[in-house]
């Protein structure tokens, strides 16, 4: 067996890898445009969907609240083993429109 053999199997070996990563790479793309889509999240033309996750705060082992934006509206939500709680509601300005009372009492 000549080194030539030798790289070319090696180059084969190579070329077939990134052929491989490159459709897996495509078909995930293709799964979650279409899962955008069958859950009316398309992009809108800006390169981003209705629903973005902002940042989450672990509070035990299976509790968390989380800030999540839609339409540029951010939701404070509390999540549970067995519940998603509505917390606090921002709108694009930045103003409270749900929780606020709730949370202002929490802070006495």
């Amino acid at each position: 067996m000549g080194i030539g053999t030798v790289i070319s199997s090696i180059l084969a070996i190579i070329i077939a890898l990134a052929l491989v990563i490159a459709l897996a790479w495509g078909a995930i793309w293709l799964l979650k445009k279409l899962q955008d889509r069958q859950m009316g999240l398309a992009d809108q033309g800006d390169g981003r969907g209705n629903i973005r996750f902002v940042r989450a705060l672990p509070l035990g082992q299976r509790e968390r609240v989380a800030i999540i934006e839609i339409d540029g509206e951010r939701f404070l939500i509390g999540i549970t083993a067995g519940n998603i709680s509505l917390l606090a509601h921002w709108d694009q300005d930045g103003n409270a429109l749900v929780g606020s009372s709730a949370m202002e009492r929490s802070a006495l």
